[in-house]
């Protein structure tokens, strides 16, 4: 016997009023619904319906097994659903927080590809360096750097975030190159607002990490903002390689230390965990993970 074939035959008999009811209901005949029930019933050691040839009632056990049967089944119907719906062409509207420079330097152009890989789906990117809260505000994912704090939200790791101290050479030329962090506290730094990285920068090297509380003239929360100051000879930056790989490529900005590198900043995706998994929110993730995701 097919259990769940017969707890629906059994639920709709109960919902109809008769056996003959819900076999028409179901395109069944009579006589397989009745052995439906009647298997059923014997399965499960217990008389559900009281029958005569006038009416039908639930017996005690009847009821609290239709209770509990209808539940399965719907719970059941909404699996299947959501399988369904898995397998479905991705569409809809996907809403999405970034930093400023990840969002503009690297998720931008990749989602050109995503919205012509899904052309039935439309996005809404969001840039800020502020922590946004991603149910309040309604998101249906985020990106985040640096430690995540435990907030019962899923997410996935991406790639690390490489950051790449440098300055102007006509920066340079006036104060000289350091040779070790250290000597940054002698220099004019251009502080990045946002995070921890205002108050300090850390470098690991020969001699292990070291620790450089910083300082400078000019402090804002936009990556691009240190990336002009720089630029402009104001002083020395730590930013991602996105922001300024064009500029190190063509010599507007110069490597410092190189044999002392910053700790890569981890990059997660966070998503609510109670979610539908949709093929939007599943495509874009796996969109994501296939663009930015560990090597």
């Amino acid at each position: 016997m097919d259990r769940l074939a017969a707890m629906a035959v059994f639920v709709k008999t109960v919902e109809l009023g008769s056996i003959s009811a819900a076999a028409q209901a179901m395109d069944l005949s009579t006589q397989l619904a009745g052995k439906q029930v009647k298997a059923l019933e014997q399965s499960l050691s217990v008389k559900l319906l009281n029958r005569t040839t006038r009416r039908q009632s639930l017996t005690d056990s009847g009821r609290a097994f239709y209770e509990r049967a209808k539940y399965i089944l719907a719970e059941m119907e909404a699996a299947e659903a959501l399988i369904a719906q898995t397998r479905a062409s991705p569409r809809g509207h996907l809403r999405i927080s970034a930093p400023i420079t990840f969002g503009s330097r690297a998720l931008t152009p990749a989602l050109t590809e995503f919205l012509r890989r899904y052309p039935d789906v439309t996005v809404d990117l969001r840039l800020t360096n502020r922590t946004v809260d991603l149910i309040d505000e309604a998101y249906d994912l985020v990106f985040r750097t640096g430690p995540l704090p435990d907030s019962g939200l899923l997410a996935r790791q991406l790639a690390p975030y490489r950051l790449v101290l440098c300055a102007a050479p006509a920066y340079l030329a006036k104060h000289g190159h350091p040779a070790h962090p250290k000597e940054l506290l002698q220099h004019d730094c251009l502080v990045f607002s946002h995070t921890s990285m205002r108050r300090e920068w850390l470098f690991d090297g020969p001699d292990g990490r070291v620790t450089i509380p910083i300082s400078g003239r000019f402090t804002t929360d936009s990556g691009e903002a240190l990336r002009a100051a720089a630029l402009a000879g104001q002083g020395i930056i730590l930013q991602p390689k996105e922001l300024i790989s064009d500029d190190l490529r063509d010599g507007r900005l110069v490597e410092l230390l190189p044999a002392y590198q910053s700790p890569d900043r981890l990059l997660h995706v966070v998503y609510a965990p109670d979610r539908r998994m949709t093929p939007k929110l599943r495509s874009f993730l796996d969109f994501t993970y296939e663009k930015f995701g560990p090597p």
